[in-house]
């Protein structure tokens, strides 16, 4: 049986999830503070968040709180 394919949305979901948890972001912490933490990576991630409707002022929890990545 094939592995179902994650979206990388939810990945990146999750690796929030993980740095609130720790406590190094709050859920409302606007969502440009985990820039700091993805360093190279954050031109790539912050493009997914603009491309779903995300701006960088928004909270966290907001992020956290999608259930579903589909594109349409």
């Amino acid at each position: 049986m094939a592995q179902p394919v994650i979206h990388p949305m939810v990945k990146f979901q999750h690796q929030i999830r993980s740095l609130v948890e720790s406590k190094i972001v709050r859920p409302t912490d606007s969502i440009w503070k985990i820039a700091l933490v993805f360093g190279n990576e954050w031109s790539y991630w912050k493009q997914e968040l603009t491309d779903f409707g995300f701006s960088m002022q928004d909270p966290v929890s907001e992020l956290l709180s999608v259930e579903g990545w589909d594109e349409e």
